[in-house]
């Protein structure tokens, strides 16, 4: 009987260890190293409900963890100041690792990285592209001041149409 017991108080004690365990792991910060001190949405239906509140454009920013470029993409966007800072005042920001399959949000493929912005009206702006005619809406670490240019762009048409 005793041994009965102390089997019991063990396992016990190892399905308790695993819950607190459990508890203590933090969940994935919104960010996901693309910069913390952006405010991300969580979903594109958040985001799209956050920018025709605000009237903000959405900008959309889909990554793989495990995607070199994608890596080195976040390095270099985290790295200048200028982006972080427009990222943070001027637009509702979302990063996605698993593709939302919305074929609005891939005007030319399903490929990573990729960059898209979205205005309030919800329409996907095409018209703001990359440099590479074969992915139009990719951008390599060596394309930051063009992020930036088509950052700006994007929010000066926007809030001119609005």
């Amino acid at each position: 009987m005793l041994r009965w017991l102390l089997l019991a108080l063990f396992i016990g004690v190892c399905v308790g260890a695993g819950e607190q365990k459990k508890k203590k792991e933090k969940p994935q910060p919104t960010s996901r190293g693309w910069g913390r001190n952006i405010s991300w949405v969580q979903s594109y239906e958040e985001g799209l409900s956050k920018m025709v509140e605000s009237q903000k454009p959405l900008m959309v920013i889909h990554h793989l963890d495990n995607c070199s470029y994608s890596q080195a993409l976040k390095k270099a966007f985290v790295a200048v100041k200028s982006i972080q800072k427009l990222a943070k005042q001027d637009f509702i920001m979302l990063n996605v690792v698993e593709d939302t399959g919305d074929y609005n949000l891939a005007p030319d493929g399903f490929y990573v990285p990729r960059i898209v912005f979205v205005d309030p009206s919800m329409t996907v702006r095409t018209d703001i592209t990359g440099k590479y005619s074969s992915r139009l809406y990719t951008y390599e670490p060596a394309d930051m001041r063009l992020l930036a240019t088509n950052m700006k762009k994007a929010k000066v048409l926007i809030h001119s149409e609005f």
